[in-house]
């Protein structure tokens, strides 16, 4: 039975349903939200402790079961405010990598009533300081590898995972927690819905990173957005959700939690349906399958590169990973090569293709199943609570199937950022957030991202789409991995450049690669300078390709 998106989501959000919505008013605006949704991060940890002895994280070879995890954040959460006079709308910093104790201290944070700062862990020691500083951190949590980084540091750093002394005045992880008792309870502290939450630092591509400030109904939202998503899909395919949403869901992270898409789409995800959640040191994709099999994974989620390096390794096909029911992936623009290899060697399994970002809690919009296939290049539809507006620059609608800002508006939209009024009041206009991606929206709703606005080449007068480009180098059975940039030309103000990474003993030359080009895009889109790396291409924790680093390399600028 061929089911309509239209219906899909009337079935989903009718009276009395799960995903049934309601009308609130949020900063000024009447916006619509998950009705049953949770209104505090508070909330959700104390359900998620009816899931009792299932496991929910997994380490090496280190299980943690929602009760453990439970204990051990309440734990954790009277220690910060006995111990360390943590109050309400205090700002602590999280800097590790995706242990166990990343999630035990981000729940252990919140439930105290403060705000819980991840920073990037790839960051150096200026930028650490940085996110220390600009947050006003009352407390770190860190592994050892960044308690090294901020041995300076005069705020209180409280260590896990030191191969092995701590730094001067820092406290182990370990003796701060201390007993952990069966009968904890959580402190008191009273929470509503908009109360600040998190503190998540923008990528950075251009200029110092902003805190993108979540409160704690983004944080209830986004789950039953992840949710619903789902479910949808299920539905459009004309199944019964019912049946769906009994299967229990192990997912393989394989993108950093101080990341929007591993925090919000996929841990308070997990954290909300009872799943399993299988964490990993560093992004290997070797690893990856072993994972799988041992652990029998349900569902990979990450970016596209994690989907596009896992088809590719030489070990592909030496594991049973046949639990793994789908591929998710999102952060970055997918090439529609991506879908067809996942076809050729994963075939049977769902793909699915979201779209979000810091400000919008993760997850807006997704594309899976049989209309991911239908449309490759479109992102999907926006989840039944946010909409979505296509604006010109002077903030007026555009007609449909024309190219303007992707503008949203739902209750995943951030509050704004820290301590920047100036650029919160430049991104977020009127309840509508402007998210500087280039998008245009088809007939039936369906959104396609064209590019980034600040990424797009213009030559002489033409628009040329670096996303398009890159989509079509894909093609080639040589490319690995490609990014476009503008090159500076004084006639025509840019040219379009490609910096490219072949697969290993694959060789192609530039006049293959723009002839091979020439049949696909028009001549002013073709690349007129290629450079080749053997190195992978820098990317951001989002995975997104960070472009100005590759200007900076091969132009100096």
């Amino acid at each position: 039975m061929t089911v309509t998106p239209d219906q899909a989501q009337e079935q989903l959000t009718a009276p009395g349903q799960l995903f049934e919505m309601d009308e609130v008013e949020i900063r000024g605006a009447r916006i619509r939200t998950w009705k049953h949704a949770p209104t505090t991060f508070r909330t959700m940890l104390e359900n998620s402790r009816f899931h009792g002895d299932a496991v929910f994280l997994v380490y090496e070879d280190e299980r943690i079961t929602y009760e453990e995890h439970f204990r051990r954040a309440a734990t954790l959460a009277n220690r910060l405010v006995e111990d360390f006079g943590v109050t309400k709308g205090d700002r602590i910093a999280i800097a590790m990598r995706n242990y166990p104790e990343w999630v035990v201290a981000f729940s252990a944070t919140l439930a105290a009533g403060a705000i819980a700062v991840p920073l990037n862990a790839w960051w150096t020691t200026p930028e650490l300081e940085y996110g220390v500083s600009d947050s006003g951190a009352k407390v770190i949590f860190a592994d050892g590898e960044r308690a090294e980084r901020l041995r300076g540091s005069t705020v209180p750093v409280i260590v896990t995972r030191s191969p092995g002394d701590l730094p001067p005045g820092a406290r182990d992880l370990a003796d701060v927690l201390g007993e952990v008792r069966a009968d904890v309870t959580l402190p008191a502290v009273e929470f509503a819905p908009e109360d600040p939450a998190t503190i998540f630092y923008t990528s950075g591509t251009t200029g110092r990173p902003k805190g993108a400030l979540g409160t704690h109904r983004n944080l209830g939202q986004a789950p039953m957005t992840v949710a619903y998503a789902m479910l949808r899909s299920v539905a459009l395919a004309g199944k019964d959700p019912a049946t769906a949403a009994g299967t229990r869901r192990i997912t393989l992270l394989t993108v950093p939690l101080f990341h929007a898409t591993g925090c919000f789409a996929v841990l308070t995800a997990t954290m909300f349906t009872g799943g399993g959640l299988v964490l990993m040191y560093k992004w290997d994709p070797g690893q990856a399958l072993r994972l799988i099999e041992r652990e029998k994974v349900t569902v990979l989620t990450g970016v596209p590169t994690n989907a596009w390096q896992l088809l590719s390794h030489p070990d592909f096909g030496k594991y049973d990973i046949s639990s793994l029911g789908g591929v998710s992936y999102g952060g970055a623009p997918a090439p529609p090569k991506l879908l067809e290899r996942i076809g050729e060697q994963l075939p049977q399994r769902q793909a699915s293709n979201g779209y979000g970002m810091t400000e919008t809690t993760a997850l807006a919009v997704y594309n899976s199943g049989a209309t991911y296939q239908a449309r490759p290049d479109s992102i999907g539809l926006p989840v039944a609570v946010c909409d979505v507006r296509i604006s010109d620059p002077m903030g007026g609608e555009v007609p449909v199937g024309q190219v303007g800002e992707l503008c949203m508006r739902g209750p995943n939209v951030i509050a704004g950022y820290w301590n920047r009024p100036e650029a919160t009041a430049e991104t977020f206009v009127g309840g509508w957030l402007h998210t500087g991606d280039l998008a245009k929206v088809d007939e039936d709703g369906f959104v396609y991202i064209v590019d980034r606005a600040k990424d797009m080449v213009i030559r002489g007068g033409e628009n040329v789409y670096c996303a398009e480009v890159e989509a079509a180098l894909f093609e080639h059975p040589a490319i690995d991995d490609a990014a476009v940039i503008g090159i500076p030309d004084e006639e025509l103000g840019e040219q379009v450049g490609a910096v490219v990474r072949l697969k290993p003993g694959v060789p192609a030359t530039p006049e293959e690669l723009r002839a091979f080009l020439s049949g696909t895009l028009a001549p002013f889109k073709v690349p007129v300078r290629f450079w080749f790396r053997d190195s992978e291409l820098p990317r951001n924790p989002g995975g997104k390709i960070l472009k100005t680093h590759l200007r900076k390399e091969t132009l100096g600028l």
